[in-house]
């Protein structure tokens, strides 16, 4: 058994060693504006006490994540220091961009990844090789994380790993921690939150439920375990009387329904149908004022951004979303098995992605790495999957906007795919020595006529919006290849969403 455990986790560096180098290989490429975000960060959180961390306004760039994040930061920001003082000095770092702190904000994340290596042999480790191997290839080298984090430059393999490492401890009946690493995750950045609903059903059913005095002891252990965390990370701010402001920063809703990229969800259609009703009602005639957001910039800020359909608040997506997760809560009751928790998990940032408010894009990722730890366990699990995880990182593509960059998504696209593909074909083929004998030995993996048309016309979306766009109509319309390929891609991620309603409900 050591032996085995030996090899798995050399396999496991492997993995995760292939993916440093590749990573290693981007540190030259292209990065957003939120590499600069998180220079600031450090600068803020070494430059100054904590009580100004969240009221500083020197740069545009505010810190704006829950106070373990801001820890988090202030640890990097000593070995900053060390590295560069200038990458945490508040004015004279602003938008610094030498190789040192390029360098070290690069492999600061390349580091931190080692939280998701962590995570994915705890989920793992019990799992038959193939399997194993299956789920590194599709999470360690999962080409969303090297497009979000290693090129355009965030901390989602972290976070990610806190995640997984949840997941993993719920699914061995070990609630209580479980249900302490996902209270510190959402110390780390509060989107997670969607999935708090599955969680505290989950665990009030599965851990909680039981004799009253053991119920209401077990009630209590975990209440003050995760108030203890919350105490932990609000506390100093509580303190101080700033718990108000810090809460403004996390959940800055003047910042409208949309992101100015914007994500392939449900809210898509709705802006689509707004701008052609309007559009409909001024050729006929109408008065019809033209809001003040547009396409090329989209829905951020406090304009009225929707001319003829109603507006939308934080709330009614709040509780859309808590309506689209009520199938999973109603299952989680009834039958709070801990092999579907990853399941139940996945689904619930399906369901904040598609009818939640100002959702970015980069947040296909927090359903689709869950999903690839439910990808191994059936035939029909790999299907989706398959179909999911590509949509979900062609939806990526538009943040790469330079022409160098184009050939490296591409290519990662087309690598995770052809790995997906070989993968499950070699997991889901007959394995009947007879049939090996006579040369028969066929895979039961293969995509249906849905999914087929719905790649090919993912691949003629790229094309036209790519090629053709540019060089039949050059600068006009620069909204239509955006506006394609988020419309499409939604399509993609609500079929992902209904096919998981049906699952969870059978």
């Amino acid at each position: 058994m050591d032996h085995r455990e030996n090899n798995d986790r050399r396999l496991l560096l492997w993995f995760f060693a292939v993916a440093a180098a590749v990573k290693l290989l981007l540190i030259p490429s292209y990065r957003s504006t939120d590499f600069e975000v998180h220079r600031n960060w450090l600068a803020i959180t070494n430059s100054l006490p904590l009580t100004k961390w969240y009221f500083d306004e020197t740069s545009q760039w505010t810190l704006d994540y829950p106070p373990f994040f801001a820890y988090f930061e202030r640890l990097l920001s000593i070995f900053a220091r060390l590295v560069d003082p200038r990458i945490v000095d508040l004015q004279s770092g602003l938008d610094y961009s030498s190789e040192s702190v390029i360098y070290f904000q690069r492999i600061t994340v390349i580091v931190s990844d080692l939280c998701l290596l962590y995570g994915v042999y705890r989920l793992t480790r019990k799992l038959e090789p193939m399997k194993r191997n299956l789920i590194c290839a599709m999470v360690i080298w999962s080409p969303g994380l090297l497009i979000v984090d290693h090129i355009h430059f965030q901390y989602n393999g972290f976070l990610l790993g806190w995640l997984l490492l949840s997941i993993s401890f719920l699914q061995e009946g070990r609630d209580l921690l479980g249900g302490f690493l996902f209270a510190v995750l959402l110390c780390f950045k509060h989107l997670f939150a969607v999935a708090a609903p599955v969680y505290s059903v989950y665990l009030l059913r599965h851990y909680c439920w039981s004799s009253l005095v053991t119920g209401f002891r077990r009630l209590v252990t975990i209440g003050a375990v995760v108030v203890a965390v919350f105490a932990v990370a609000y506390g100093p701010f509580i303190y101080h009387g700033q718990i108000q402001q810090v809460i403004s920063r996390m959940f800055p809703f003047g910042r409208g329904l949309c992101h100015a990229y914007w994500a392939p969800n449900f809210w898509v259609f709705y802006i689509i149908l707004d701008k052609g009703l309007a559009f409909l009602l001024r050729k006929l005639g109408f008065e019809i004022q033209i809001p003040s957001a547009s396409f090329t910039g989209g829905l951020v800020g406090d304009s009225s951004p929707f001319a003829v359909l109603p507006q939308i608040t934080p709330l009614t997506t709040f509780a859309m979303v808590l309506l689209a997760i009520s199938p999973c809560l109603i299952k989680a009751w009834k039958k709070p098995h801990p092999g579907l928790v990853a399941r139940w998990i996945a689904y619930a940032y399906t369901c904040g992605f598609l009818f939640g408010w100002h959702v970015h894009e980069k947040a296909s990722l927090h359903f689709t790495i869950p999903l690839a730890i439910v990808a191994v366990q059936s035939l029909e699990d790999a299907k989706h999957y398959f179909l999911v995880s590509i949509v979900s990182c062609y939806s990526l593509f538009p943040l790469l906007y330079e022409p160098q960059e184009y050939p490296i998504k591409v290519l990662l696209l087309l690598l995770h795919s052809t790995v997906m593909w070989l993968g499950f074909v070699a997991q889901y083929t007959n394995n009947n020595k007879a049939q090996k004998d006579n040369g028969e030995s066929k895979s039961k993996f293969r995509i249906g006529c849905f999914e087929k048309s719905y790649l090919m016309g993912l691949v003629l979306v790229e094309i036209v919006s790519q090629f053709l766009h540019p060089y039949f109509l050059g600068d006009k319309f620069p909204f239509l290849p955006l506006m394609l390929i988020s419309t499409y891609c939604t399509v993609g991620i609500m079929y992902s969403w209904i096919w998981q309603v049906r699952k969870i409900l059978t």
